[in-house]
């Protein structure tokens, strides 16, 4: 009961905040945030430029008409799984390295707004990781395009833009939506278990193995509004933008509310992909307080 129910006088927690107080207190947040955890989101845009540019330049290798691969390698269904390998494999390293272990790898801000969302990131992180993320998509297409002198920009290549496929949009948006869904409770279940936690890179790697190799040509396998944006901006291709901002968000999300369901709202320990090591962490970090937990 309020101070005003109880005595008629009015209470400091009565009194309306003053906007200037607020946006005061969030700017001291933000620069807080930009202060201490800078390291992070530059390592996010790195982990995220370093993925764009494989991401072309394994395009380029595998599907370039002037490439021997792609005559050498003439199925279609076998080019997809070798790229799926090659980027699922990218995926995976860049999860190892130093700077994965760091922030977490999420590379993705579909997966770090559903940390968010989860209580595990603070919003200035999340949305310094989100920039971090956006501007390191733009940076390692840009990368490719001058180290691989324009070959990226092929018609058969096009700087690696996702793109809805034969069935059209509406697929394309249940499609990427269910690949979202389906990464993001796979992240969830493997980092809370004790035995699968220190895997979870590897199942992570060998969804998107298997999502470029059977689901590309549905959707072009984006799950990453990040990644999109990172091709879409050089190709200057905006057709159907909107999907890849919405669906893989969406499905992420779902994931996160059934997550929370299923363990009667408990949360996940931790934001990173891989913790089993030395690295700091600048999430709201239950290996600091608690044991392991499993689903």
């Amino acid at each position: 009961m309020s101070e005003i129910a109880q005595n008629g006088r009015i209470g400091v927690a009565d009194i309306p905040q003053r906007p200037d107080t607020f946006i005061r207190r969030e700017g001291s947040k933000a620069i807080y945030s930009l202060r201490y955890h800078w390291p992070e989101y530059l390592m996010e845009a790195g982990e995220l430029a370093s993925y764009m540019f494989f991401a072309c330049a394994f395009a380029t290798l595998l599907q370039h008409p002037a490439s021997p691969v792609r005559h050498v390698v003439m199925d279609d269904l076998v080019r997809r799984m070798l790229y799926g390998l090659a980027m699922g494999a990218t995926a995976i390293a860049i999860v190892m390295t130093p700077w994965g272990k760091q922030s977490g790898a999420h590379c993705n801000p579909g997966i770090t707004f559903t940390f968010y969302r989860l209580g595990k990131v603070d919003f200035w992180d999340a949305f310094f990781y989100a920039a971090g993320q956006f501007l390191g998509a733009i940076g390692g297409v840009a990368i490719a395009r001058y180290a691989l002198r324009g070959a990226a920009a092929n018609y058969a290549v096009r700087y690696a833009v996702t793109a809805p496929g034969i069935y059209g949009v509406s697929v394309a948006f249940l499609a990427e939506f269910a690949i979202s869904f389906v990464l993001m409770l796979t992240i969830l279940l493997t980092t809370n278990r004790e035995r699968l936690a220190r895997y979870t890179p590897y199942f992570a790697g060998a969804l998107v193995a298997m999502f470029l190799t059977f689901e590309w040509p549905v959707s072009g396998m984006s799950m990453n509004p990040a990644r999109t944006l990172g091709s879409a901006f050089h190709a200057s291709y905006w057709y159907a933008l909107w999907i890849y901002f919405t669906a893989p968000p969406l499905g992420m999300l779902t994931a996160a509310e059934l997550f929370l369901a299923a363990r009667g709202g408990v949360p996940p320990i931790c934001a990173k992909l891989h913790h089993a090591n030395n690295k700091r962490c600048i999430f709201h970090c239950g290996y600091r307080t608690t044991r392991r937990s499993s689903f």
